[in-house]
């Protein structure tokens, strides 16, 4: 299945049903007077949160939704019947806007979650509903009223407890598949990841975890280089982030900076997040490589710098378990 995090579509609610005109007439009974019922409500456009859905591609195809009329009145006061809303099911996570994206209309964060974005016209009242004591033969009946109709714009912000950055090729897809059952594309040749991946950490009965794989920056991806930036909206409710670094490729503390760059250009509060700091591939340095750019790294950060070896399991527990303590740490707020 493709991933597509982003979608224009369009929606209109239903009109509301016609009131109608009608008169009572019975053997028998000389005055029957108006029963003109009124017009049924026109269907709401209603949005659900569900649990197994990851991305948006079915928007690819289907880009028009349009709610049913409602049925107009009848004879005898009868009311026409209301019609059936239109549910558009979503991924977890799916954040909706207006047209020029720049008002967020709602957030659907919880599954099963669910908000009526358009609510459908009201029903038109039937001559009956006009009645008086001056006016007993009311010749009046009003049309449904119209449906709401608007563009807007979906955006998937995948639901993860951390976040991986970091630049291509610095291992984070052979990291996902080794904490997890994920399994992104790995080869023996530089390439990066093309879209997000998501893998479940289970560390023990009781801790478990959501970590998210972002495809890589480069410099400039703020300004559309590369991949750009815009997967880093998947991130943003992650409650901390690993950065890996590639230690066999050299200029660490170089890396280090360009990744965070793009971080700051980016917003979104990424910077202000808790930081896992971890030279990747130590098993491709010798002692005296990996000492100096471990030490670099941690001078020009100011934090821990933990060494690991995705390939071959060197200090990945270590990692995992300094994730677990801030996502708890989180959660507990």
């Amino acid at each position: 299945m493709k991933f597509l995090d982003q979608a224009k579509i369009y929606c209109r609610s239903g009109d509301g049903g016609d009131g109608v005109i009608a008169f009572r007439r019975e053997r028998f009974i000389e005055f029957g007077g108006p029963d003109g019922g009124n017009g049924g409500k026109g269907g709401d456009i209603v949005f659900e949160a569900m649990q197994n859905l990851n991305t948006l591609i079915d928007f690819r195809y289907s880009q028009h939704f349009r709610g049913a009329k409602g049925g107009n009145g009848a004879g005898a006061d009868m009311t026409g019947a209301g019609a059936k809303d239109v549910v558009i099911k979503v991924p977890i996570g799916t954040q909706i806007f207006d047209d020029e994206r720049d008002v967020m209309l709602a957030d659907l964060d919880v599954p099963g979650e669910r908000v009526v974005l358009l609510r459908g016209g009201d029903g038109g009242h039937g001559n009956a509903h006009f009645k008086s004591s001056t006016n007993r033969a009311p010749r009046r009946a009003d049309k449904g009223w119209p449906g709401e109709e608007r563009w807007i714009w979906l955006r998937l912000k995948l639901i993860a407890d951390a976040g991986l950055v970091g630049l291509p090729n610095a291992g984070k897809s052979t990291f996902l598949s080794v904490v997890s059952a994920a399994r992104p594309k790995i080869a023996d040749y530089p390439f990066t990841t093309l879209h997000p991946q998501l893998g479940v950490v289970r560390l023990s009965m009781t801790q478990e975890f959501v970590l998210a794989d972002i495809p890589g920056l480069i410099e400039g991806a703020h300004e559309g280089a590369g991949l750009g930036d815009r997967f880093l909206g998947h991130v943003e409710r992650c409650a901390v982030l690993l950065h890996l670094i590639d230690g066999a490729a050299g200029k660490v503390v170089q890396a280090y900076r360009t990744v965070r760059e793009e971080l700051v250009q980016y917003g979104g509060g990424l910077v202000d997040k808790p930081e896992i700091i971890a030279i990747n591939k130590s098993d491709a340095m010798t002692p005296r490589e990996l000492s100096s750019r471990r030490a670099a790294l941690a001078k020009a950060t100011g934090q821990h710098v933990h060494v690991i070896s995705a390939v071959a399991g060197m200090g990945v527990p270590q990692v995992l378990s300094a994730l677990w303590t801030e996502i708890a740490r989180t959660r507990q707020k």
